[in-house]
């Protein structure tokens, strides 16, 4: 059974219910899905054994957070090259984190991405049905792209 990873940071909660969502997105298509904050991933082993990765970060003042560009380090000893890859986050005004995660994932790690490109929630959308039906659509797509 295809297998992943979706990591993210979130102060507010709203980018931690976005990866529930996502998660149950990838399950619909028959993959599995393990959803950790990035403070439970301090290990690159602990990254090992995913065919695909969603990484999640909101946005604070136009960037992503401090958190995740260290993991992002820690991502880049588990060799990610040809894996899976997408990115996520919520947003309240301009919402650059996903996209700056999404390019590094790509251009840095050489992962294949998910031609959907990064996804951004407002945050105000993130507990409306419509909010759940786009991040389980975000889920499913990477859900089919990992299956054999």
């Amino acid at each position: 059974m295809a297998k992943a990873l979706i990591a993210y940071y979130s102060r507010t909660g709203k980018t931690k219910k976005m990866a529930e969502y996502i998660a149950e997105g990838v399950r619909m298509t028959g993959s599995s899905a393990d959803v950790k904050p990035l403070s439970d991933l301090k290990k690159a082993d602990q990254l090992a054994g995913y065919d695909g990765y969603a990484l999640g970060s909101p946005t604070y003042h136009r960037d992503m957070t401090e958190g995740m560009k260290q993991f992002l380090f820690l991502m880049e000893k588990a060799e990610p090259k040809g894996k899976v890859g997408c990115a996520f986050g919520s947003y309240t005004h301009s919402g650059d984190a996903p996209k700056i995660i999404f390019d590094t994932l790509e251009h840095v790690f050489k992962m294949e991405m998910l031609q959907l490109g990064s996804f951004n929630l407002k945050e105000a959308v993130v507990d409306t049905d419509e909010g759940l039906r786009a991040c389980q659509d975000y889920g499913k797509s990477l859900g089919e792209k990992i299956r054999p």
